[in-house]
């Protein structure tokens, strides 16, 4: 297997997202791809335990072993950077949670390789630290949150819409910061920089290393609702036929219980679930009315 790190291939906000209206020149054709071409991948970067095995590694490894081809990671620094490297031809697949997922396909220059299903369990939480005054959502009021990134499904637009419900909107019943990944919502938490942070509540159950605070050192604060998707595997639309059907065969296979160990917080929220090949871009509908209360309109998004 062959790991490849570049550059962040192109910063966006979500309004850059929206306005652009065509996508970079091709680099990659479908008649240019071989049977033995390497199957890029864009990822934000998992896992930091040098003792354990990294789940993109062994995603990379896994992917190899199901096609027969050589795999090539490209790590970027937020969701919508994942989503601007496909768009522009740049990789081939992307992994991502439901928001960004909505917000890719709604560009009409993006497609859905696969979808996992949604169920009915709660999201995301904020997380307080034990010794807090903080004990329901209401008591946010007034205080610094920290969100993960501005297109994370659990990190930003559920606990926004559960904040919403409570009655309080950001920006004037609390102030929010972005840091930039889970791991720096945490961060900020524990170095006393905000009050809560918001993030999944399938991070909080998995423990370390990727929730660090142990049993007794910190309190969850609210649920936010389920999503109708729990994420998506994209794919550039200048895919070759050929490389499109073999990843949608061998995909469902990778994200199987027996890998669930191997893969960790990037197969949790997905394996068990239902999966949708090819799915159609109203199954991404559910999201419009969240997404609203974080100014973002997913119909306007071309």
């Amino acid at each position: 297997m062959r790991r490849v790190a570049t550059p962040a291939l192109g910063l966006l906000s979500i309004a850059a997202l929206a306005l652009t209206g065509c996508s970079a020149t091709a680099s990659a054709s479908g008649s240019d791809a071989t049977a033995d071409a390497p199957i890029t991948v864009a990822t934000l970067p998992l896992g930091d335990d040098p003792t354990a095995e990294n789940p993109i590694e062994a995603f990379a490894a896994l992917i190899e072993e199901e096609t027969g081809r050589t795999v090539e990671v490209t790590d970027v620094p937020d969701y919508l950077s994942v989503v601007e490297a496909i768009r522009a031809d740049h990789v081939d697949i992307g992994i991502m949670s439901g928001f960004p997922s909505a917000l890719a396909v709604n560009t009409g220059e993006v497609d859905a390789l696969l979808a996992w299903k949604g169920d009915d369990t709660p999201v995301s939480t904020c997380v307080v630290l034990d010794g807090s005054p903080i004990q329901e959502v209401d008591d946010l009021a007034g205080k610094t949150i920290a969100f993960a990134d501005q297109a994370s499904s659990s990190g930003y637009f559920m606990p926004v819409y559960m904040l919403h419900e409570a009655g309080l909107e950001q920006g004037e019943d609390y102030e929010a910061i972005f840091a930039g990944g889970h791991e720096g919502s945490f961060a900020a938490l524990e170095q006393g920089q905000v009050d809560a942070a918001c993030t999944a509540i399938m991070l909080t159950q998995m423990g370390a290393p990727y929730f660090p605070f142990a049993d007794g050192e910190w309190r969850g604060v609210g649920e936010s609702p389920s999503m109708p998707v729990a994420g998506t595997v994209l794919v550039r639309q200048s895919i070759d036929d050929d490389t499109r059907t073999l990843l949608e065969e061998a995909l469902p296979k990778v994200f199987s219980e027996p890998n669930a160990e191997a893969l960790g917080a990037l197969g949790e929220g997905f394996i068990g679930r239902e999966t949708i090949i090819a799915p159609e871009p109203g199954l991404f509908e559910g999201f419009v009315d969240i997404a609203a209360v974080a100014g973002v309109k997913l119909e306007d998004l071309r």
